[in-house]
């Protein structure tokens, strides 16, 4: 027994990290068009004008899938691209690029999982307050309805959100993502809950639209996930605990994005921490962000690692002395493909697609005009034998989208960073796969047998 024989393997990638075109075919601005423009606000000062050039080079990319033996792509929609204003006029040729798309995913047997929204807030709607606004979960519904009135026909999965601890507390919090607001925790408890309504809305009206059955998800980032050192009873149940409390950081934290969703409540801990700084919560309003959804996304790159403490609490022990790390400085920490799955399966009870998990790495095209990654390799083979454990042990794990497709645009870093599979010249747009990329193939074409 080891991963279903209806699998979803696939590689993942989002709109402004990887089409370009910025301005192509009657597009809007996004909050990180304008954001990118100003000095400061990226590493190596780069933007996502071009990036992976994914909206001009689509079929060479899908030939690529092919060549990955991927049977399922998650990609996702610009907002506006498809509504330049955010809301209002359509454009017609920006919903005609996804459309071919789609098309051609389907015409070599890759099933499309789209992402709704993935960060690019249109900048009209950002005028218009963003996520401050109570109309933005109205404005989401709309946009929602729009994009699955034209493609659902043939796209059945749908992820609403992606990662908005990113989108609300690393861009209105600390300012790291644009639009690059410092906001205090009034502003940011209404901005978070308008997202988690935004997020009902949004699955009420993939329903209400869906020319073919749905299979709608959340991907909230799985940041705070803790791994227990032992197995022993009481280090588990401490790294439990302790991943979905949200009490200390309820924005970066599990409980406070997902148990809405999943539970129809904010965590206890949260409301009565933070009380003088709450919205106010109705309960209509939870009705909605508690629309039900068929499984819940995660997005995993580590965990820290936990031990049984004194009185209940869960001690740190993450960061030892020389300990494996990434070219992000992220520990490379396997087990959370273990126990970051067994714990949300344990308290949810909801299908589980790990819809990102990669890492970033020092590559180049080396002389013999291959891209040699065994660290990738070694990273993946690592973190896809702690899933198979969780699912030989009776998990529902239903997919694994690896991050990312190709080299793309990675947001305040600019492109210092390489997650791909498909190695990216951004000076020339071109491809290579890396090595790393036909060893994934030989994963997929044996179901994870070959772990």
């Amino acid at each position: 027994m080891g991963f279903r024989k209806d699998f979803a393997w696939g590689v993942a990638s989002s709109s402004y990290q990887n089409e370009g075109s910025v301005t192509a075919d009657g597009k809007g601005l996004s909050v990180w068009d304008v954001f990118t423009h100003e000095e400061g606000k990226v590493a190596d000062k780069s933007n996502g004008d071009v990036a992976s050039d994914q909206y001009r080079l689509w079929e060479k990319d899908v030939a690529l899938l092919e060549e990955l033996a991927v049977n399922s792509y998650r990609f996702s929609i610009s907002w506006p691209r498809v509504l330049p204003e955010g809301i209002g006029r359509v454009n017609e040729k920006g919903l005609d690029y996804y459309d071919r798309l789609v098309d051609a995913l389907l015409s070599k047997g890759i099933t499309p999982y789209i992402t709704l929204f993935h960060w690019d807030m249109p900048y009209e709607l950002y005028l218009k307050g963003g996520w401050l606004n109570r109309d933005m979960p109205r404005y989401f519904a709309e946009y929602a309805e729009v994009v699955i009135r034209r493609l659902s026909d043939r796209v059945q999965h749908w992820i609403t959100q992606n990662e908005p601890q990113c989108y609300i507390s690393s861009s209105l919090e600390n300012g790291e993502h644009a639009p690059g607001l410092r906001l205090g925790k009034k502003d940011l408890f209404l901005a978070a809950h308008h997202s988690l309504l935004s997020h009902g809305y949004g699955a009420q009206a993939i329903k209400a639209a869906a020319k073919t059955r749905p299979v709608i998800g959340y991907a909230p980032a799985s940041w705070w996930l803790w791994s227990p050192l032992t197995e022993n009873k009481e280090d588990v149940e401490a790294c439990r605990n302790k991943t979905f409390a949200a009490l200390e950081n309820p924005l970066g934290g599990t409980g406070f994005w997902l148990d809405p969703v999943l539970l129809g409540r904010y965590p206890l801990d949260f409301l009565q921490t933070w009380e003088p700084y709450l919205p106010r919560i109705s309960q209509e309003d939870m009705k909605v962000i508690s629309e039900p959804i068929d499984f819940v996304g995660m997005n995993v790159y580590q965990t820290y690692v936990g031990r049984a403490g004194g009185e209940g609490t869960c001690e740190n022990v993450s960061h030892r002395k020389g300990y494996a790390k990434t070219m992000a400085s992220w520990p490379v920490t396997p087990k959370a493909l273990y126990w970051g799955p067994k714990f949300y399966w344990e308290r949810y009870h909801k299908p589980i697609v790990i819809t990102e998990n990669g890492m970033s790495n020092e590559d180049w095209i080396h002389l013999d005009g291959r891209v040699h990654d065994p660290q990738r390799i070694d990273f993946t083979h690592r973190y896809l034998s702690s899933l198979k454990r969780a699912a030989e042990e009776g998990v529902d794990i239903r997919g694994y989208f690896h991050w990312t497709f190709t080299d793309n645009f990675e947001w305040s870093r600019g492109y210092e960073e390489r997650f791909g599979m498909v190695y990216v010249d951004f000076e020339t747009r071109e491809r290579v796969i890396k090595d790393s990329g036909f060893w994934y193939r030989d994963v997929i074409l044996s179901n994870g047998e070959c772990l």
